[in-house]
């Protein structure tokens, strides 16, 4: 699972532009099931079947999109402005590099250096707005040769294992949720399921709403990455969620409470099999559960998820024994639902 999801993580699919991503896991789901399609919205949906059939229909959802910036405008010199696509922090992104378009143009962000910036400013946050990117050109007429406006971009970051069991990588955030539903759609299942990777989630949860119309489950798991806040100048009643401490069942965010009966269901097994789990304490952010909760006559959402450190960033932290525990739980989750 942690190769497919460094695999994930390399690729480009920023909000819109979840291409990339799509291919890759048509390509790989092909291998283990017929039953492989893609909606209008991007979505690709996999079912498969296992060794019973539930009495209630199960889908496991994961977004394929990540955070990401559109090119809005070329200066005459040559540099890009640009706009978000999907919410972060625009004080993480000075001096980070970018890829941009299907051709990859490298670029780098920047802003007026500091020693030109007065000194009742230099406390300040740079706003977005005057932020650029540099792709190494003299002039618009270069520039509108590599890229057009609405060009997509993602941050280009490399991935790297360090510490102890930690993990860095852009676009955990939730490359992490489809390496684990691909993982489950190569295995042999307890119970027939649905898997959704949805488009567009950070950016308004736009692909959740066709899925799921579509796949018009009875039960939806949403596989997540979620905000850890476990930093020293945080706090202790908001950490929200820490590493190391395994996976993480929220009650509430704020788009969904979460179905009370699933939501013990997951705790009880995890528990059952000796898994550590947490919630998160911060109501905060929503998922594609706020969504599916919502859908048709209503389909009974929880959540699973694995803490992350530097959500919706160029560098995403995790560790390898949450993600793996994630799995697990949701494995045996399955095996209980076929009892």
């Amino acid at each position: 699972m942690l190769n497919k999801m460094k695999e994930l993580c390399e690729l480009s699919g920023a909000s819109g532009n979840e291409e990339e991503i799509k291919d890759y896991i048509v390509n790989h789901a092909g291998k283990y099931t017929d039953d492989v399609r893609v909606d209008t919205m991007g979505n690709v949906l996999v079912s498969k079947k296992g060794k019973v059939t539930p009495k209630q229909k199960i889908v496991l959802c994961a977004h394929m999109d990540e955070v990401g910036i559109i090119v809005t405008g070329i200066t005459d010199d040559g540099y890009l402005r640009f706009a978000k696509a999907g919410s972060f922090d625009g004080r993480v992104v000075l001096g980070k590099a970018v890829l941009i378009g299907k051709s990859k143009v490298q670029g780098i962000i920047g802003c007026k250096a500091i020693h030109l910036v007065k000194s009742k400013d230099r406390e300040n946050p740079v706003d977005f707005e005057d932020m650029y990117i540099d792709i190494g050109v003299k002039n618009k007429s270069e520039a509108e040769k590599l890229v057009t406006l609405g060009d997509a971009g993602v941050f280009d970051e490399d991935i790297r294992e360090f510490g102890n069991g930690f993990i860095k990588a852009k676009a955990i955030d939730d490359r992490f949720g489809c390496a684990v539903l691909m993982e489950l759609i190569e295995s042999e299942l307890p119970v027939d399921c649905t898997f959704a990777f949805t488009v567009q989630e950070e950016v308004g949860l736009r692909g959740a709403y066709t899925a799921a119309y579509s796949t018009a489950p009875d039960i939806a798991l949403i596989v997540e990455g979620t905000t850890a806040a476990d930093l020293p100048s945080v706090p202790e009643n908001k950490k929200v969620c820490k590493l190391g401490n395994g996976p993480v069942l929220p009650f509430m965010d704020s788009g969904t409470i979460y179905n009370k009966e699933i939501h013990s269901l997951l705790t009880e097994t995890a528990e059952k099999n000796n898994i550590p789990w947490q919630t998160k304490t911060y109501i905060a952010g929503a998922t594609d559960g706020a969504v599916f909760h919502t859908s048709r006559s209503g389909i009974k959402t929880a959540g699973i998820a694995a803490p992350i450190r530097n959500l919706h960033s160029p560098t995403c932290v995790g560790k390898i024994s949450d993600m793996e525990a994630v799995y697990k739980l949701i494995w045996r989750f399955l095996e209980r639902m076929g009892e």
